[in-house]
């Protein structure tokens, strides 16, 4: 069995917030835990429970400064800050700060792997420590792990249903007859879309999961980011189309596909008993491979404690 690992948690959100609350329970310390403004450090063990509970009546998790949680002494960071684009900043920089001081890196943030992923095995190269990126690909669903554990090179693509707030909408339009601006709302409520959803209905979210799993794919012989990608979102798919798909036996799901050759993302007709017409918040992931056939993988594909599972699953394989 691994021994447990000291851990710097860096993020407070709900990923962050849930690594912290569950690292006890997988056999791990948290030894520094920081959001963009505020740390607390205790190098015999953070005391999670109040923290979040600081984080949840006044906006921070602790006294010290955020810097203090990348210089303390721990076995694995963990990046769990909001994914950004292009740069992938702050993200990628609190990565190579951990790699120049040969340490472990588990990443739920997207960024560093979908915008600079040569950069980030670059590092890795150069270092002790190791960076694994599960959580960055659907959630809990084990979708990275099985690619690395049949070899990248014998799977030959992957697609699926990567976001789970496109596949409720989907789901509800097509189930109830409403249109898509009032599923959204009823997304709102309900808190499956964020305010501004425009990261998940456009499709940029489960581009981002697509570029990951063709940077995967294609190892070191190219380098994929979210430009490389075709991408269309659902904005624009009216209850018609999903009404006229139904007549036929079909739905239409926000489907992405990765390969060595690309990334596209967009609204495909699917019949509605296949695999990838998956329901309300549920990803799913088909791999074809060289020697297994198709194998599916679904599961909830978001969520704080979700994430953390796979977050806390890359910590314990490190060695």
């Amino acid at each position: 069995m691994t021994a447990g690992k000291r851990l710097a948690v860096v993020g407070a959100g709900a990923v962050g917030g849930s690594v912290a609350d569950l690292a006890a329970a997988y056999g791990h310390t948290v030894v520094a835990f920081a959001d963009s403004s505020s740390a607390v450090v205790d190098s015999g063990g953070v005391d999670t429970d109040a923290a979040i509970e600081q984080k949840s009546a006044d906006g921070s998790v602790g006294d010290a400064d955020p810097e203090e949680a990348l210089h303390a002494d721990y076995d694995v960071l963990v990046e769990a800050t909001p994914t950004t684009l292009d740069d992938a900043e702050p993200g990628f920089s609190h990565v190579r700060a951990a790699l120049e001081r040969d340490r472990h890196v588990v990443l739920a943030n997207k960024g560093p792997v979908a915008e600079r992923y040569s950069d980030l095995r670059g590092l890795e190269r150069d270092s002790d420590g190791a960076v694994r990126f599960e959580a960055t690909v659907g959630g809990a669903i084990p979708i990275l792990s099985t690619v690395g554990d049949l070899n990248p090179t014998h799977v030959t693509a992957a697609r699926g249903v990567l976001n789970g707030t496109a596949n409720f909408i989907l789901s509800r339009m097509a189930a109830e007859g409403i249109d898509y601006e009032h599923v959204l709302a009823e997304a709102q409520d309900l808190g499956v879309a964020e305010a501004d959803p425009a990261f998940d209905v456009e499709g940029t979210d489960a581009a981002l999961k697509c570029v990951i799993l063709a940077n995967v794919l294609a190892g070191d012989d190219q380098e994929f980011t979210l430009e490389d990608a075709d991408v269309a979102g659902i904005t624009d798919v009216p209850g018609s189309a999903l009404e006229l798909a139904a007549e036929d036996g079909r739905t239409i799901r926000l489907v992405g596909e990765a390969t060595r050759e690309g990334i596209r993302v967009g609204p495909r007709l699917v019949p509605q008993n296949a695999a990838l017409a998956v329901t309300g918040t549920r990803n799913i992931v088909q791999l074809e491979t060289a020697h297994a056939g198709q194998l599916n993988l679904s599961g909830r594909g978001a969520g704080g404690e979700e994430t953390a599972s796979a977050v806390l699953g890359d910590v314990g394989r490190l060695g």
